[in-house]
């Protein structure tokens, strides 16, 4: 029997419920701009080792809650497990990023990929799951994710990071059915381990789309949009008795705000390029919305971090169905107490946007 939830803030808002303040945290809220962290990368050896050990996963994904007064902890993984468990050979090197050993480049290639069991090719990120959902204790919720097929792809194909993503789109361009065949198993194998993570513990989940914003609005309705509609049809959406709430993030996707609301998500990650009051409006009452600070926002000092933090509930206005985050993750070189202003900046802010408040 798991522990009940002694702040499920997070989940509320995702399904557009009252309460008392907007709950808060932060995308790669564990992460190289804690000294803490850094400390457990150097003992794992590797990034890879990190993630791959379940019990260094679970003490980062902790660490910034023992920091700041979060709303939920976000599992610490990598979106590249799934394409490394299709024997892609995943690795890392500093300053270069994600490396593939074998990308896909031919129907050959494709043809011989399939979906990894979660429970056995990914069993580290299950266990990962488990475990932190341990230590938590029911203090905060845990949300799980996954890449978007779209984005996954990318890296699959490219065979790493990319400035122009040349090959990706000269395969979308050139041979659009091979790619189809790509995304249908990267999608087959999201919904599967995503849905795995909530059987292992995770109480929400997020999609990230962290390329789906490079693509022209035709190709992006059919090779990024069109896959995360399925990965959210095929969701398993109850778990201990409460939703599971589904979020979706395209990075630079602020154009198709309403074709994402319609995929029957709960909620839709914002960036900062997108005015929040104007994307609430455009949305209206079909999901919540979560963002959309500028994570630079934090080489600011401490008041400038204030009323940029302000500016966005004000922004969103009164009500319910919002979820403070950065418009992107944390960056590197930010220092630590300037998000402990952020976070406490955004706790206080938020209070008198809510009803609940006042009770």
């Amino acid at each position: 029997m798991k522990e009940p939830l002694q702040n499920d803030r997070l989940l509320r808002a995702l399904l557009r419920q009252p309460v008392d303040r907007t709950p808060a945290w932060l995308m790669r809220q564990a992460g190289r701009y804690l000294p803490e962290y850094r400390a457990t990368r150097t003992r794992a050896g590797s990034f890879l080792t990190l993630c791959q050990t379940p019990e260094l996963a679970c003490e980062v994904t902790l660490q910034p809650l023992e920091r700041f007064p979060l709303d939920a902890a976000i599992l610490f993984s990598d979106i590249l497990t799934i394409p490394d468990a299709m024997g892609l050979g995943l690795s890392f090197s500093e300053g270069e990023g994600p490396r593939f050993a074998r990308p896909v480049r031919s129907s050959a290639d494709i043809a011989r990929l399939d979906a990894p069991d979660p429970e056995k090719e990914l069993r580290y990120v299950m266990d990962a799951v488990r475990l932190t959902r341990r230590e938590l204790a029911g203090r905060v919720p845990l949300i799980g994710f996954a890449g978007s097929p779209w984005t996954l792809a990318t890296y699959m194909v490219e065979g790493g990071s990319s400035k122009d993503f040349i090959r990706v789109k000269g395969l979308l361009y050139d041979q659009p059915k091979l790619l189809h065949q790509l995304l249908e198993v990267t999608a087959r194998a999201v919904t599967a381990y995503l849905n795995a993570q909530t059987a292992a513990g995770a109480q929400a989940l997020m999609v990230f789309d962290t390329w789906g914003g490079i693509l022209a609005p035709r190709a992006y309705r059919e090779f990024s949009l069109d896959y995360m509609a399925r990965i959210v049809a095929g969701l398993k959406r109850e778990a201990e008795q409460r939703r599971i709430p589904v979020i979706l993030f395209t990075k630079g996707g602020g154009a198709w705000l309403e074709d994402l609301a319609a995929t029957g998500c709960d909620a839709l990650g914002v960036d900062w390029t997108v005015d929040l009051g104007e994307a609430r409006r455009r949305v209206g009452a079909r999901v919540a919305l979560q963002g959309n600070l500028d994570p630079a926002v934090l080489a600011a000092g401490p008041d400038g971090i204030r009323s940029q933090t302000a500016r966005v509930f004000a922004d969103f206005g009164p009500g319910d169905g919002h979820v403070f985050n950065l418009g992107h993750g944390i960056q590197p070189w930010t220092d630590p107490e300037h998000v402990r202003v952020l976070v406490e900046a955004a706790r206080e802010a938020s209070v008198p946007y809510h009803s609940l408040a006042a009770v």
